[in-house]
């Protein structure tokens, strides 16, 4: 029996939400809609699918509860009209007839979950809690995308995500100093998006139009250094067959992004130091310099301190190249930026992988928030493709994420983690956890979960009532 105080939690969760109940039996229509206005919904009836679509025409509803078999327009047509208007709402179909058959052609068609008659009235409620919550977590992202969208709009920068005052404040400095002309020295971690900063700052200094060059200073042989940065002329070394331009030749006009500038060798060190002080450049075999405007941002993730200390970079360029610095925190130091930039991921990444639906659940939202995230936004980017790729539906789960972001969990034993050592209790708590599994991952659509499960459709629902997973005992049956 319910309380006072479980109808009014019903109704909170409800929100007044607006449902359709189509079935042509008057006792049922009755019966469900008594049932569904004392849980706080706002029910129209309709008596068939004619009846049905003109109450759709009227307004729009948030769910439609269908029985598939009715004179004239069926469910299954109906399911049919509702795709071709494009109807938001949620639908879900009931059939005293039904076959797993049935069931799969009305959830291809577009419904969301499909009750077998007769059917409890607690099991009714439940599908609808499971439909209201997937909506509110779609809801919940598509309000997080949109005020990240505001934020983008307001003071974001060069389309990097950051809500956190750190970030605020390292967009702010750049967008400052993209004014001017002054080198700048990006530091931070690898993965922070020092080179992000530095296409922003080039794109709001020289403008989309102009050159943008990138170099890792440590990638490049040790024998062709002062041909790549400099350029050549034909005949100058065994194998130059040809003139070919520099590194700040091929920048003229527009910007070098020198990165990981701490692995310079000295040699070249004092040549770089020259073109920054004199603004030309000399071929390697040529006779006379060319002029060069090119603006230098360069990027590290070095202690440059412990380099000056060492004498492994020279003090000189180092303060040539620090005229403005500008220090990009590790995610781990800005917690508040994971949820925005999950999301942010999982939106771009989901259009250009053609799975545009996806959302964080929340277990998975509470995952990426605990990592430390040591590879900073590059590894939480990758690790959300990985999941968007294994992901089955529509929901991003913790199981879809990597291993190391559950590590900890993982290394609990086996008595810690079911509670006992009993092999009766333990087979209870497993199979309870992998239906409760099975149902999340599919969204509460217990069809799916029988099919996931490799059980039958009442033998869930049976045991969906033994542990006690939505259904309620000793509640009324509704049947044709």
């Amino acid at each position: 029996m319910n309380t006072g105080s479980d109808t009014a939690a019903r109704q909170k969760t409800a929100e007044q939400a607006s449902i359709l109940v189509v079935d042509d039996e008057a006792h049922m229509r009755h019966m469900l809609g008594a049932l569904l206005t004392r849980n706080g919904y706002a029910v129209t009836c309709a008596a068939e699918g004619s009846a049905a679509l003109e109450a759709m025409a009227r307004r729009d509803f948030d769910y439609i509860l269908s029985d598939v078999r009715m004179p004239g327009m069926d469910g299954l047509e109906l399911l049919d009209h509702i795709a071709e208007n494009g109807s938001a709402a949620t639908v879900i179909v009931m059939s005293a007839y039904g076959t797993a058959d049935l069931a799969i052609e009305a959830m291809q068609k577009g419904a969301y979950d499909y009750i077998s008659k007769p059917f409890r009235l607690e099991e009714v409620l439940l599908v609808l809690r499971k439909a209201q919550e997937r909506e509110r977590l779609r809801q919940e992202n598509r309000r997080l995308r949109e005020k990240l969208q505001a934020l983008d709009s307001d003071s974001a920068f060069a389309g990097m995500v950051g809500v956190s005052g750190a970030m605020r404040a390292v967009f702010q400095m750049a967008a400052r100093v993209a004014r001017f002309e002054a080198t700048v020295l990006i530091t931070g971690e690898s993965g922070t998006g020092k080179e992000l900063v530095a296409r922003g700052i080039h794109s709001l200094g020289r403008g989309e139009e102009a050159p943008f060059v990138a170099v890792n200073c440590g990638g490049v042989p040790a024998d062709l250094l002062e041909s790549e940065f400099f350029g050549h002329v034909k005949g100058a070394f065994t194998g130059a067959d040809r003139d070919k331009k520099g590194l700040f030749e091929s920048a003229d006009g527009g910007t070098l992004f020198l990165d990981e500038i701490g692995e310079m060798p000295m040699e070249l060190q004092v040549k770089l130091l020259r073109v920054l002080q004199e603004g030309e450049v000399r071929r390697l075999g040529a006779v006379r310099p060319r002029r060069v405007q090119v603006r230098v941002l360069a990027a590290t993730n070095r202690d440059m301190a412990e380099l000056l200390r060492l004498g492994r970079f020279r003090e000189d360029l180092f303060y040539r190249l620090n005229v403005f610095s500008i220090h990009i925190p590790p995610l781990r130091e800005r917690p508040e930026d994971i949820l925005p930039l999950s999301v942010h991921f999982v939106g771009h990444l989901g259009r250009s992988m053609e799975r545009k639906d996806m959302f964080l659940s929340p277990a998975a939202q509470s995952r990426l928030m605990a990592y430390n995230w040591p590879g900073n936004v590059r590894e939480l980017k990758s690790a959300l493709e990985r999941a968007i790729i294994l992901a089955d539906g529509h929901a991003i789960l913790p199981e879809h994420l990597p291993a190391q972001l559950g590590a900890q969990n993982r290394e609990r034993r086996v008595e810690d983690v079911l509670g006992t050592f009993s092999l009766k209790e333990a087979k209870r708590a497993v199979e309870k956890r992998l239906i409760g599994r099975a149902l999340d991952v599919c969204g509460g659509n217990k069809s799916r979960a029988a099919e996931l499960l490799d059980l039958s459709y009442p033998a869930l629902l049976s045991k969906i009532k033994l542990y006690g997973l939505g259904t309620g005992a000793g509640q009324e049956v509704l049947s044709e």
